[in-house]
Parts: C-alpha cells; sequence; structure tokens
C-alpha cells in the first residue's frame, strides 16, 4: 500500500522521536536529582518529616539576632509567622545583615535548627555595588 520511501521516512521519524523523548527523560531525571528546594520556615514547620537532603531556607534575617563565635555564625530567620535558627560558618556576603533578606543552603538537623553551608545574601532591583554608585555621583 505505501512505498519503501515512506515506509523509511516513516521508521527514521519514529527513532527520531523516540531517541529525543529517551534524552528528555534522561536530562529531567538527572535535573531532579541535582535540584535544591527553597523552603520558608513556616513551610519548614509544616514538614512530615526531616530527610537529609539539601534544601534552601528563605526569609529575613531577625533584628538582635545575629551572634559571632569565633568562626561559627548564629541568626535566625524568619517569614513572620514561624522562626528558625541557622548555623553558618564560612564567608560572609556584604550584603547580609538584620532586617533583609536571606537565602541558606544546607541541612535540616530538626525543624527549628538549619546548618547552613552557604550564605545567600539578597538584594532589591534598586541596590548597586558601591564602586559603581561612587563612580556617577564624581560625574
Amino acid at each position: 500500500m505505501y512505498g519503501r520511501k515512506v515506509k523509511l521516512r516513516f521508521f527514521f521519524v519514529l527513532i527520531i522521536l523516540f531517541i529525543l523523548s529517551l534524552s528528555v527523560f534522561l536530562i529531567l531525571k538527572s535535573l531532579k536529582d541535582n535540584v535544591v528546594y527553597f523552603k520558608s520556615p513556616t513551610e519548614v514547620k509544616a514538614l512530615a518529616e526531616i530527610n537529609k537532603k539539601k534544601i534552601r531556607i528563605g526569609g529575613m534575617v531577625k533584628n538582635d539576632s545575629i551572634l559571632m563565635k569565633e568562626k561559627e555564625l548564629n541568626f535566625i530567620v524568619t517569614d513572620f509567622k514561624n522562626e528558625i535558627n541557622v548555623v553558618y560558618s564560612g564567608l560572609i556576603p556584604n550584603l547580609f545583615s538584620e532586617g533583609k533578606g536571606v537565602v541558606a543552603e544546607g541541612f535540616l538537623k530538626d525543624k527549628s535548627l538549619f546548618l547552613a553551608t552557604k550564605i545567600l545574601a539578597k538584594h532589591d532591583e534598586n541596590y548597586m555595588p558601591p564602586e559603581v554608585k561612587s563612580a556617577l555621583e564624581e560625574k
């Protein structure tokens, strides 16, 4: 009914679609293992169980909560409903301060203690690096 050329073309298109769908599946599967989820302190409190996967928590640094001990930084992240204590040792970003937004990446010890491996300070869209700001002011 169909010629040899049409059957060959159909088979070729079928193979390409199979390879394409297989590659998309493998890419999505590998990304699933590397995705780090962002949670607020309220979402952390609502967790049924604590797993050992790396997560990110985010919120505001509570005022008067930053405490430096030798090489360790302790502070509280809040979403104004719940709070979580964060322990971090490492380099602190310049934008990190009380009352500012922060994202901490690490592991949950329990629902009220987070061991951070990385601190990402957030800023608003109006932020300008000090060097650029001073250069603009000179002009």
